[in-house]
């Protein structure tokens, strides 16, 4: 196996290749003054199994769409090179929030991400909570890794929540209840005792967000908020005013891609929010973070993602 780590995502690379036992392959990314690059091997692919690692949140030096390309025509020189098989790692895979038409010829985006994948010769995609994981299995038609970061996050919560009588964990939105409960039964089994599920109504529609509906007890509890992203912040900081206004003793959040888009980091400082936790799916999560009065912590994801890299 030959590891190779894309512009920011190089610091992450190499911690997954510490967890395999192997150090990064080295690779050119040159710039042109017309904003066009070159990007390419230094040492020999052919015959090999290629690794290419790119996280894809847009930084102040790349968008999401920049980086993309860049991961697409790095596997295809690899491909040209005569790389036996390549996989493609995207911790944190953009693109995703279009799945669906929900209005009259919108794009279906993730379609469109998967068939160029394809067409850059990609024999198998990796990618950490993506934001559906059925929508990731169906997109692809390559080999697919869903790695999920609920066990890392329950053994956080486990000790931050030593000695807590009353856990619940709330899913912010309909759409992500699976992946509550998948969360709540982790955190269940670490602590020894029951935890409760609640989630919350959340609609969408031309940037509004919009349901009332709110299932669960929380009163005298201790609140996890658990999703795959944050962005705005407005998700969570809606939830943690739902179950603040219930009762709620403490609320915490645990997500795995830390975008802090916009005023975020503003938007949760608004609302009382007692921790958060996120991941090092993107590369300068703990910059973006800084300026949050509440108790956060990044965990990695290295050893998570290095596990089914080993397998293939």
């Amino acid at each position: 196996m030959k590891l190779f780590g894309l512009g920011q995502t190089k610091r992450l690379a190499e911690r997954i290749a510490r967890h395999l036992g192997t150090a990064l392959a080295p690779l050119e990314e040159r710039e042109f003054e017309d904003g066009e690059f070159k990007i390419r091997p230094l040492e020999r692919v052919r015959g090999e199994h290629v690794v290419a690692c790119q996280s894809l949140a847009a930084d102040r030096h790349m968008s999401s769409a920049d980086k993309l390309f860049r991961l697409l025509v790095f596997c295809g020189a690899v491909k040209d090179a005569g790389a036996e098989r390549v996989t493609a790692v995207v911790p944190y895979l953009a693109f995703w929030r279009k799945d669906r038409r929900t209005q009259p010829r919108d794009p279906i985006t993730t379609s469109y991400v998967g068939r160029l994948v394809e067409a850059a010769g990609v024999d198998a995609v990796l990618t950490v909570d993506a934001h559906s994981a059925a929508t990731f299995e169906n997109a692809f038609r390559c080999g697919k890794e869903h790695v999920e970061l609920a066990p890392a996050f329950a053994e956080h919560y486990a000790q931050r929540l030593a000695g807590t009588e009353h856990i619940v964990v709330l899913s912010p939105d309909l759409g992500g209840v699976h992946r509550a409960r998948a969360f709540a039964t982790e955190l269940a089994e670490r602590v020894e005792r029951d935890v409760g599920l609640a989630f919350m109504e959340k609609s969408r529609s031309r940037g509004r967000v919009s349901g009332e509906l709110f299932a669960g007890d929380v009163a005298d509890a201790a609140v996890v908020i658990y999703d795959d992203m944050i962005s705005t912040g407005g998700t969570v900081a809606r939830a943690v005013r739902a179950a603040a206004v219930r009762g709620a003793r403490s609320v915490h959040c645990a997500a795995t891609h830390g975008l802090f888009s916009g005023d975020a980091v503003t938007t949760l400082n608004g609302v009382p929010l007692t921790s958060l936790a996120v991941s090092d799916t993107v590369e300068d999560v703990a910059e973006r973070c800084r300026a949050l009065r509440c108790e956060h912590v990044v965990l990695e994801c290295a050893a998570a993602v290095a596990q089914p890299l080993a397998r293939l």
